[in-house]
């Protein structure tokens, strides 16, 4: 009996490492005092997101993984455009488990940089999302907007009718990185635009259990914004995608 292909579920365990290691780690590398990055500001953040999403998505395909969501979202929306819920109960837990792990590998990075932070809402942007303006059915609107728009634009891309032939090998994570700068400086100021469940609970959950020094909350009253707005957005997306014959 041949053993189950695990190079899926690696690569979507490796691949959100990396993006949250790369990801979060600007935010901290901005925010925390005496970083050489401090005060780098919004587009250094937008880009290397833009950036860390490139990198993960490689490292993912590297893996063996032909998918590379590293998005509960858009497993959720390949799912309904596609079939295989079995990727539901595989990708999901892969994709949290890395984004804790790059998370906790950001604390270690930035060790000394919390102790001399004041401000605990600045330590924890290093980890979740929290929005501009506390209004929670704005906030969660924003997060549906932002990730209806990485589900649609992402599957046009690799439509048939985009690319006839398939993308050129090595340009699916570039075409897709350059897609998630672009939304992070267009509709990313209200929420920090999540639009990713893992890039979220798993830094979240983090925040809650290392030992940060001077720490505050961890927001657990917005922590549902992040998750389901994002998994609405990304199933509004796969309904529109299906109804308009975009795959």
């Amino acid at each position: 009996m041949l053993a189950p292909d695990l190079s899926p579920i690696l690569g979507e365990f490796v691949g959100t490492f990396v993006l949250i290691v790369l990801g979060n780690g600007v935010v901290a590398g901005t925010l925390l005092n005496r970083s050489k990055a401090e005060n780098a500001g919004w587009i250094s953040i937008t880009v290397a997101w833009g950036l860390a999403v490139f990198a993960g998505v490689a490292v993912s395909a590297a893996l063996g993984d032909a998918d590379g969501h590293l998005n509960p979202a858009f497993t959720l929306a390949s799912v309904l455009m596609t079939g295989n819920p079995m990727r539901l109960l595989t990708y999901i837990p892969a994709q949290i488990l890395g984004a804790f792990c790059g998370a906790t590998v950001v604390w270690i990075h930035y060790k000394p940089h919390w102790e001399v932070t004041p401000d605990p809402a600045a330590k924890f942007a290093c980890f979740g999302t929290a929005p501009a303006i506390d209004a929670p059915l704005w906030n969660f609107l924003g997060e549906v907007i932002g990730t209806f728009v990485l589900v649609l634009v992402a599957t046009a891309l690799f439509s048939r009718r985009v690319a006839p032939a398939g993308v050129a090998a090595g340009l699916g994570p570039v075409l897709v990185g350059a897609l998630v700068w672009g939304i992070g400086l267009s509709l990313g100021g209200t929420t920090g635009y999540a639009i990713n469940p893992a890039r979220d609970i798993g830094p979240r959950i983090a925040h809650s259990l290392l030992p940060i020094a001077g720490k505050g909350s961890s927001g657990w009253r917005y922590a549902w914004i992040p998750v389901l707005g994002p998994m609405a957005g990304a199933a509004l997306a796969a309904l529109v995608v299906k109804a308009l014959n975009m795959l």
